[in-house]
């Protein structure tokens, strides 16, 4: 079955989304960032993406059962003192949409973009259709003006079919063995996959799309691995002993967000390793698109015990342990390092 159509429309909504958040990012003010009740960052480019997003795929697919699982809603909007951020929403939402001139619409309310952001509350599952979607993967990236992501996949009867990632902040060539941030050239990749069809990759202002490929290294001691930037995401201390015990001499390579399945889908590293803390439980939206981004480039992306993750069961992904994202070569030594690594946590408990 072909999901081209629904490509097309996927990458024109993440671009515009990403052409929001870029605007955003360089002129961002206190007002706005905001926290939410779980101590979490939020944007007018979060909600700004997500309304955006949300309106788009609706424009595109009138006719169809409209689902999208995304992060934000609009609660912390509709309290008192929050008109004047709603209003900023508004607005940068229906100059972004003017700005493209591919759809002739009234500018839409306030009440619009309310509605919008709130069609992100389906909760998913193994039947039919849904979008999800993170509007700002890497919020704290995001706001530090290093990496972020606008991530897109579709499920079509809990299969993963398609994903989209927009990095407005990485390099469109290597950052192997550099600074994802300290670069000088053109910066903006969107990777896209079809299931099936392979990964790509194309800049942000529209050049032609280049299929992408994770790499063959096969000696872990050539391999070098991505970790998040922030250290409070996960257990640093546990992908330290797995990259020891794998003889890995290079240094991890931290980047905020899904930018990290992008880099590695076209070859930048070789491993990303994921292991949260206690208690926190991984969202859908967190992985989706990224997954099928790099397993369409030729990686595999598991839980701990080399499990395919599930996105059929709603808007969580109930993963044993941690996430661990490879080429086929490396997965088996990298499997038995990180079982070896669990164990001696456990056993020192």
């Amino acid at each position: 079955m072909s999901y081209d159509k629904e490509l097309v429309a996927a990458k024109k909504a993440a671009c515009l989304a990403a052409r929001l958040c870029q605007k955003v990012q360089k002129d961002l003010l206190q007002s706005d960032v905001q926290t939410k009740s779980d101590k979490s960052p939020v944007t007018v480019a979060d909600y700004g993406s997500q309304a955006l997003v949300s309106f788009l795929l609706q424009k595109e697919f009138p006719t169809e059962q409209f689902s999208l699982v995304a992060e934000e809603d609009s609660g912390d909007l509709c309290k008192d003192g929050s008109q004047e951020t709603l209003e900023r929403i508004t607005k940068l939402v229906n100059d972004t949409l003017a700005s493209d001139g591919s759809y002739s619409v009234s500018p839409l309310s306030t009440e619009d973009i309310l509605q919008a952001i709130d069609s992100g509350k389906s909760e998913g599952g193994s039947q039919g259709r849904h979008w999800v979607l993170d509007p700002i993967d890497g919020t704290k990236g995001f706001v530090r003006g290093d990496q972020y992501a606008i991530a897109l996949a579709l499920l079509d009867e809990g299969q993963l079919v398609l994903g989209v990632l927009a990095c407005p902040n990485l390099p469109f060539t290597s950052i192997s063995g550099g600074n994802p941030n300290a670069f000088n050239g053109e910066v903006g990749c969107l990777f896209f996959s079809e299931v099936g069809q392979g990964t790509y990759m194309q800049s942000l202002n529209g050049s032609s799309p280049l299929k992408v490929q994770v790499t063959a290294v096969e000696n872990p001691e050539e391999a070098s691995f991505f970790e998040s930037y922030e250290a409070a995401h996960y257990m640093r201390y546990l992908t330290s002993l797995i990259s020891e015990k794998l003889g890995i001499k290079a240094p991890p390579v931290r980047i905020d967000s899904q930018v990290k399945y992008g880099a590695l889908s076209r070859g930048d590293g070789e491993i990303y390793l994921r292991f949260p803390r206690k208690g926190y439980r991984e969202k859908i939206w967190d992985h989706a698109a990224g997954c099928i981004v790099v397993t369409e480039a030729g990686g595999l992306v598991t839980d701990a015990a080399g499990i395919p993750l599930d996105f059929s069961k709603g808007k969580y992904l109930d993963v044993d342990a941690g996430i661990i994202v490879t080429n086929q070569k490396l997965m088996p030594l990298l499997l038995k390092a990180v079982r070896e690594s669990l164990n001696e946590k456990a056993s020192s408990l």
